[in-house]
């Protein structure tokens, strides 16, 4: 079964469910990787290397 695409607003949304304390690490880092984070990651680093001087 393939993944729907990331959504970096839903992932931002996980990730301020940790900072105001409403989530355990554990479960943000779940959602996070379910939710396409390294993929975003490894988007945003590839666009970084290809502007590197």
């Amino acid at each position: 079964m393939d993944r729907p695409p990331a959504d970096p607003a839903k992932l931002l949304a996980t990730w301020m469910e940790w900072e105001r304390g409403e989530s355990t690490p554990g479960r943000v880092l779940a959602d996070l990787k379910t939710g396409g984070m390294r993929e975003v990651l490894e988007h945003l680093a590839a666009g970084a290397s290809g502007t590197d001087a």
